[in-house]
């Protein structure tokens, strides 16, 4: 045997022995006497306090999690209480996705007319991008004729002549701006605070914020017309809410919700045995999990049933009168967004919170004027009978009504086709809102000569939601949710009130 087997076999019978095992126990304890929990703690860089802190968040995030599932379990089934006490109970988003060209409808830049044919001075473009013209691109002055209209002397475009009727009950915002420059990323921005999908839009912050009056109609509710979107589904999505705040899109003909009728062969009697027995399932389900999602689960079931009844009733126009249908301009047949307006109006009645026409038919990169022209035919005249039917049935002061789009349009002309267009422009474009809480017949903001940026009270994106989230009563720094490990909002980290708007 070598010396090292030799050394090695030594160490192992000596540490075998009594003697050694008592020495071994001594040095064990004088170890453990200089090696305090103090000691411990500290070079594991774990102190009490983060021992306790942990163990509360441990318990904020088990009660947050209750709280959630509690919150989804009673959504859509009673209201909620606001922050205060706001003017607007209901919202009803007339959303003109594709960027409505403000130079041919609300801001007659009178100035850039004498530009036509230039290119803009270095100094008013900067570093400005754009979506498919160059910044030397030329310039188109107003295309249409302005006029003023009502008590205030609004400024309108020749293609709004209904909308001149009512202007002393809206409120023109002349210099929005947002962040985005292109059609999917910037809708997207404007319903939901962010320029991707994945956050809450505003239709499903306010039923979050608020609850919903309505028993049997959905707080949220989306209507389609024209081309669509382009933000698609995320424009009305609850994102990281329970998925019980989400819209939920009505159809224009047949069933306005897939599969709200019983297939063939399913009883009522059947129906309601298979309700109950799910219903059970879910609840043990929720009780032993807190999830929010079975939560939604139940409450989707429950509202799919009364749907089955109150849908149907909803859509169908058949007791409105000939002259209702005449205002709008509806057929009552036919899916349009005169259609969708009257069904808002009918939505108000019936309680529902929130109400989003979508109607994408403003993006004129070629022909603005036929464009713009043809967009009014099929939504000016709807648009002001929606006012005037909502200030006739004591409903406006209560309703609040939102007109635009994600943004607007080029002083610059852009060549696609035989006729000019203007391509996609976000330092400055207008829009308009009406109702609970606004101020009537008056205009906010100014842009520049050129109609190129804002330049007197701007207003952007994040400020509009914050003020219609006020109108609301709802305070847009405190309506928050908890996801990620922190708290989100609507307006992110900024937004302010305009409140040169509000009444």
């Amino acid at each position: 045997m070598d010396d090292a087997n030799m050394k090695s076999s030594g160490q192992l019978k000596s540490a075998n022995s009594p003697s050694a095992a008592n020495m071994a126990s001594e040095q064990v304890s004088a170890a453990a006497a200089a090696y305090s929990r103090r000691r411990f703690l500290h070079e594991c860089r774990v102190g009490l306090g983060k021992i306790a802190l942990a163990g509360l968040l441990t318990e904020a995030w088990s009660t947050r999690s209750v709280n959630v599932a509690n919150a989804a379990a009673t959504a859509g089934s009673s209201v909620t209480p606001a922050h205060f006490r706001g003017k607007a109970k209901r919202v009803i988003h007339l959303f003109m996705g594709g960027g409505p060209s403000q130079l041919e409808l609300f801001d007659n830049r009178r100035e850039l007319a004498k530009w036509e044919g230039q290119s803009l001075p270095a100094s008013v473009l900067g570093d400005q991008r754009f979506a498919f013209i160059k910044p030397t691109a030329a310039v188109l002055g107003p295309q249409l004729r302005f006029a003023r209209h009502g008590a205030a002397g609004t400024e309108l475009s020749e293609a709004l002549p209904h909308l001149a009727r009512v202007v002393d009950d809206i409120c023109v915002v002349k210099s929005m701006h947002t962040d985005q420059f292109n059609h999917a990323p910037a809708q997207i921005m404007f319903l939901t605070g962010f320029g991707q999908p994945g956050r809450p839009s505003l239709g499903s912050w306010v039923h979050y914020g608020l609850g919903t009056e309505s028993r049997d109609l959905p707080a949220f509710v989306v209507l389609i017309s024209s081309k669509g979107t382009s933000g698609g589904s995320s424009l009305w999505s609850s994102g990281f809410l329970p998925t019980t705040y989400s819209g939920v899109r009505f159809r224009a003909q047949k069933d306005p919700i897939l599969h709200v009728s019983n297939p063939a062969g399913v009883t009522d009697r059947l129906q309601q045995d298979t309700y109950q027995v799910l219903g059970a399932l879910n609840r043990g389900q929720l009780e032993q999990l807190g999830d929010p999602e079975i939560a939604t689960r139940i409450s989707q079931y429950e509202m799919a049933a009364r749907l089955q009844t109150s849908a149907p009733e909803l859509m169908d126009l058949k007791d409105e009168t000939a002259a209702t249908l005449a205002q709008y301009g509806c057929d009552p047949e036919q899916p349009s967004f005169a259609r969708n307006c009257l069904l808002a109006r009918r939505m108000m009645e019936r309680g529902v919170r929130f109400v989003s026409l979508m109607h994408e038919s403003w993006d004129h990169h070629g022909s603005v004027v036929s464009g713009v022209r043809d967009a009014c035919k099929s939504t000016d005249q709807a648009t002001a009978a929606l006012l005037e039917d909502l200030k006739q049935r004591g409903l406006l002061d209560e309703t609040l009504v939102i007109w635009g789009g994600e943004f607007g349009r080029t002083p610059m002309v852009e060549i696609r086709g035989k006729d000019p267009g203007r391509d996609h422009h976000p330092q400055a474009f207008s829009m308009w809102l009406a109702g609970g809480g606004i101020r009537p017949g008056t205009t906010i903001g100014q842009t520049d000569d050129f109609g190129f940026r804002a330049v007197e009270n701007p207003v952007h994106v994040y400020d509009i939601q914050a003020t219609i989230l006020h109108c609301l009563g709802l305070d847009h720094e405190r309506l928050t949710f908890f996801h990620a490990g922190r708290d989100f909002r609507l307006t992110d980290v900024h937004g302010r009130i305009i409140r040169e708007m509000l009444a």
